[in-house]
């Protein structure tokens, strides 16, 4: 039975997102993704001029479908408190599927492959969202919520403690000890704003701009290493569990 054009698309993205995210985008070939979907090589180019044309077809497609990016700005022009904004928008990223995972893996490979890839993807499908939050943080400064911090930095600073969750869950099998995404997201919210709210920055002193030493290395350094040493080591344990390896803490 033949197959309308957009359902026949749909299966080609579907079986080209599996192979992208197991083998990369140069470990796999039109035709592996032929197979895969079951069909003759020659219909992928009926669909898609090239490969690379698909392989952003299945990134379009994956991002557009998750729609963070819509979920995103809608908490950003709410009139929720900082707290439940930043936590929402934790929480949109959290929420994960087994596809999400795969273009986890999809992206990093990319990236490895070719630093255009990774450049395209940022400017096309995040730096949208640096800027919705940069914008965010910079009216809370301006109003006087947030003490006086670079509104980019303070941006990468909260999508990074996002994206590094993520990527311990996603790629090294770090378990998420039972909390929900809603929980997680809640607690990193509050991580934040507490490292960046007026009232607790006068509370306990801090400074926007801290001085440094002579060798310009700012004063944070003797604090980070005692925070570091403070927490324990872990170290990766090459051991298989649901196709993923296990991190377990030294002991």
């Amino acid at each position: 039975m033949r197959l309308a054009a957009n359902v026949r698309r749909e299966q080609l993205l579907s079986a080209a997102m599996r192979l992208f995210a197991l083998q990369g985008f140069d470990g796999t070939t039109t035709r592996d993704i032929a197979h895969a979907a079951g069909i003759n090589e020659a219909i992928i180019f009926r669909h898609f001029p090239s490969k690379e044309d698909l392989y952003w077809a299945v990134v379009a497609s994956r991002i557009k479908a998750a729609g963070r990016h819509e979920k995103i700005r809608a908490y950003l022009a709410s009139d929720l408190s900082e707290r439940e904004v930043l936590a929402g928008i934790a929480e949109s990223f959290l929420d994960r599927n087994d596809e999400d995972a795969d273009l986890t893996r999809l992206l990093l490979f990319s990236a490895l492959r070719s630093s255009k890839l990774a450049e395209k993807f940022f400017h096309t499908y995040m730096a949208g969202t640096h800027e919705l939050l940069a914008g965010f943080i910079r009216q809370r400064v301006e109003a006087g919520h947030f003490r006086d911090v670079d509104p980019v930095i303070g941006a990468r600073a909260f999508l990074g403690m996002i994206s590094s969750h993520i990527l311990l869950h996603e790629l090294f099998g770090v378990e998420r000890n039972g909390s929900s995404p809603r929980a997680i997201g809640r607690q990193l919210a509050d991580l934040w704003l507490n490292g960046i709210s007026l009232s607790t920055s006068k509370g306990n002193g801090v400074k926007s701009h801290s001085k440094k030493h002579k060798n310009g290395n700012g004063s944070g350094r003797s604090r980070t290493t005692a925070a570091i040493s403070s927490v324990g080591r872990e170290f990766i344990v090459t051991a298989k569990q649901h196709g993923r390896r296990k991190v377990e803490p030294d002991r």
